[in-house]
């Protein structure tokens, strides 16, 4: 059976447009031009079976295309019911690769569609917020026989695989692919920085000048949102948990203060937590009339919508990827992307050059947890500096930028522990 009769798509008739958004995408990922070609050379994957999780959007499907040039059997699937794009998976399945994907499936059909891209009993995983590994420990565990292990790309699923390393549960090692210095430092805060911005924009066509932007969270996510609605012209407010990053925000130049308090001044929201109701019905009691909420963490569980909509007397959706809650007082708060990625469900996620470094990222683990799961066993690991440092290279050179090094003498010298003259 080939890709075509095996695959599950909304429509093959796509795929001319979905060629050209990988085109686009692949024109401006020169790093993983390079390890591409290299792939093509090497044959790493050859003969084995991978199945991906991501963001089925252009970027992802060239990452696929690179993991299949690399010799690998492919099989993609969502990581969220919103972001995928039905003219790329039809593009991906006339590129040989097996697609289960769809735009908008109900969370039973999103479920079913994630279980069939494990029936190929894959080899390795490339997941994203952890929910293959949570498949293949649960309602998949039987497709995992042949798992050498995989590829994490987001903090939520690191958050579940650690919770599953410590429970002395995870059965097979997954390379922490979001604590890397080329995915956190770039990815996390330029990239969401930038595209949340733009997936607002774009869907409300409102000024972002001049508002008060509440960023809740300050990790990297939450410091390149904080950056980027400040460079827009907004004044920011930043909420935490965490005192050590409350107090690097207010270094940065932003109002610090408890959700509680923030509700009554922002005028748009943007949660950056991984963790759920950090926007609930108490701050939906406070906040202005014309509220903007939206998420950027992995699952729409950071806005509460259980209580938004309980607390509202009505509920429309006013524009598309915004839906207006009317309260009892007549205010009204309104929620983009039904509280999903607003950067991937109500735009084109980050930009093709950040990703380039993320996802080169990605190819590089999967080939390391391939050549070292014997010796790694069933725990979550870092990625090794080195990839690290080649894929920062890999940019420098595509940017035909160079950076010194060290002399004999200057090795020397940071190496010694003796008086130094």
């Amino acid at each position: 059976m080939n890709t075509v009769e095996k695959s599950i798509i909304a429509d093959p008739s796509l795929a001319p447009e979905g060629h050209l958004k990988i085109d686009w995408a692949s024109a401006h990922m020169p790093v993983l031009n390079k390890i591409k070609e290299q792939f093509e050379k090497e044959k790493p994957f050859q003969g084995l079976k991978v199945t991906i999780s991501l963001h089925l959007e252009a970027k992802t499907a060239y990452l696929a295309k690179v993991v299949q040039a690399g010799g690998a059997e492919v099989t993609i699937t969502g990581s969220n019911p919103l972001s995928t794009q039905d003219d790329v998976c039809a593009a991906l399945v006339e590129d040989g690769i097996t697609v289960f994907a769809k735009y908008n499936p109900t969370p039973a059909e999103f479920k079913a569609l994630n279980m069939k891209a494990l029936e190929c009993k894959p080899d390795l995983i490339i997941d994203d917020g952890g929910d293959l590994v949570t498949l293949l420990h649960s309602d998949s565990k039987e497709m995992a026989v042949n798992l050498r292990g995989g590829a994490e790309e987001t903090t939520t699923g690191i958050i579940r695989l650690r919770a599953l390393e410590k429970e002395g549960k995870l059965t097979f090692p997954m390379v922490a692919v979001n604590d890397a210095f080329c995915k956190y430092l770039f990815d996390n805060r330029y990239g969401t920085g930038q595209s949340v911005i733009d997936g607002i924009n774009r869907t409300t066509n409102l000024v972002v000048a001049g508002k008060t932007v509440v960023v809740v969270g300050y990790g990297w996510c939450g410091k390149g949102v904080a950056m980027r609605a400040k460079g827009m012209g907004a004044n920011v407010i930043v909420t935490e948990i965490d005192a050590i990053k409350a107090v690097e925000a207010y270094m940065d130049g932003f109002a610090v203060m408890p959700m509680q308090e923030a509700a009554k001044h922002g005028d748009i929201f943007v949660t950056v937590t991984g963790n759920r109701d950090v926007i609930r019905g108490e701050h939906y009691k406070v906040m202005k009339n014309g509220a903007l909420l939206s998420n950027a963490g992995h699952f729409d569980v950071e806005v509460n919508k259980v209580e938004l909509e309980a607390m509202s007397t009505s509920k429309r959706t006013v524009r598309r990827n915004i839906e207006e809650y009317k309260m009892e007082d007549g205010r009204s708060i309104y929620l983009l992307a039904e509280g999903r990625l607003v950067n991937l469900a109500a735009g084109d996620g980050h930009p093709a050059e950040i990703m380039d470094m993320t996802f080169a990222l990605q190819a590089m683990s999967l080939k390391y947890v391939n050549e070292q799961y014997k010796s790694i066993g069933s725990k979550v690991v870092n990625v090794p500096y080195e990839l690290d440092e080649q894929v920062a290279r890999l940019k420098l050179e595509s940017l035909g930028m160079g950076i010194d090094k060290l002399t004999p003498e200057q090795a020397a010298y940071l190496d010694s522990w003796a008086e130094h003259e």
